[in-house]
């Protein structure tokens, strides 16, 4: 390292000094040029820096250019819709809590905190939609309002196998509440736009957006039942946000978020919500029933599996089909009964179960297909006591119909 004495140092930076101002004296001299060479503004408005020339895309003008108007209040047809949707309607969103029930150390009952959702304000009268797993077991049910109020509300009904629940709480007197309106997802398309609102992790009224990712998919609840016609989406869907509305554009309710698809326990895009056809249609029975009656086929069913299948074409009883339902007992005199239908008339043992092998085996109703228990819900899922349905079934090898009219489902 080389070290320089007190007066050196005091030269070498004079000199420096010297250098700067005679480079920043240069500097000025050409932009003075450069201001003199360019044309002058026609007018004193104009003398301000003008907007970047149009480009080609969606607003027409760069991302840059866009972000800055956005800045200075001036928002893009899209910010302004998804503004106005979320002002509109955020409040008509609640969150949704519960306490269970469980023992303690003594056996004893004792409540604690459970999960939390979100709902929608679908009535004035302070009627909330939201999941059915929201409030499931629930020993007491809240409600937070927009406002900050807690009011402790009631389960209306539930429909266990559509994942919806109807709870009520009672508005406070003066109080006017924000409903959210229904749409309908009849006419949905791919890529059409989507507004979630609800409660992630307890951060109340949070908007994500998202498209239509798909459209009439079957997904399996937790109760078994496969719910038909979910709406997928992309829109960030997480914990807390379950019983919350899926809006499209212009705030109206098209679907029901309901669960998410993830191997981390967080959103990674692909989110299933209930339509909201479906609710329209169990809302008003859960309101007046507290459940949802439904069309039923008396008659005791078995699924068929590869050893029951084999034992049949071991006896000579085999039908041609592999998958279905067997037709194991009918209700004599019941509508199965009345329809032409045809119950086993060979007892058999399986483990602890004892069935009758020799009937018919149902395949299909209404014309979906029915290979399981839950199919078979699933396909009477929107049929009501009276509805008369075709049942395909296999019988010597030929698939033949007949005409059902459903009775009414015990619970």
């Amino acid at each position: 390292m080389r070290l320089y004495s007190r007066h050196q140092v005091l030269l070498l930076g004079s000199a420096t000094l010297a250098a700067g101002l005679a480079l920043g004296a240069g500097a000025a001299l050409a932009l003075k040029g450069l201001r003199e060479s360019a044309p002058a503004a026609s007018s004193a408005g104009e003398a301000e820096l003008a907007a970047p020339a149009p480009v080609s895309g969606e607003a027409g003008y760069p991302a840059s250019y866009i972000e800055a108007q956005a800045l200075a209040g001036d928002f893009t047809v899209e910010e302004k819709q998804n503004i106005s949707v979320y002002e509109k309607y955020n409040e008509g969103v609640v969150n949704v809590t519960t306490e269970v029930l469980s023992l303690n150390f003594f056996l004893e009952p004792v409540p604690r905190e459970s999960g939390t959702g979100s709902g929608s304000i679908i009535d004035a009268r302070g009627y909330v939609l939201t999941n059915y797993h929201v409030v499931k077991d629930s020993y007491k049910v809240w409600v937070n309002l927009a406002s900050g109020e807690r009011l402790q509300a009631e389960v209306v009904g539930v429909d266990s196998e559509n994942d919806l629940a109807v709870i009520k709480f009672d508005p406070p007197s003066g109080t006017r509440l924000t409903v959210i309106p229904y749409g309908t997802s009849t006419g949905l398309k791919v890529g059409q736009k989507l507004l979630a609102i609800g409660n992630p992790f307890g951060l109340d009224r949070t908007l994500t957006e998202g498209i239509v990712s798909a459209l009439g998919r079957p997904v399996q609840n937790g109760e078994g039942v496969i719910i038909q016609g979910m709406i997928q989406t992309d829109a960030s869907i997480n914990q807390g946000n379950s019983g919350g509305p899926l809006l499209n554009s212009r705030g109206e309710m098209i679907g029901i978020n309901t669960m998410i698809y993830s191997t981390s326990g967080g959103s990674v895009g692909i989110g299933f919500a209930v339509p909201v056809d479906t609710a329209k249609r169990v809302v008003p029975d859960l309101i007046k029933y507290g459940m949802v009656r439904r069309g039923a086929v008396e008659a005791t069913f078995v699924q068929l599996f590869p050893e029951l299948v084999a034992y049949m074409q071991e006896k000579g009883m085999a039908s041609g089909a592999e998958r279905g339902l067997l037709v194991s007992q009918l209700e004599k005199g019941g509508n199965a009964d009345r329809s032409g239908l045809r119950a086993g008339s060979s007892a058999v043992r399986y483990g602890r179960s004892v069935f009758y092998v020799g009937g018919d085996i149902i395949v299909a109703v209404d014309g979906l297909k029915v290979e399981s228990i839950a199919d078979l819900y699933a396909a009477l899922e929107d049929n009501k006591p009276g509805d008369e349905v075709e049942v395909s079934f296999v019988r010597g090898g030929r698939t033949m119909t007949a005409r059902v009219a459903l009775s009414e489902r015990d619970e």
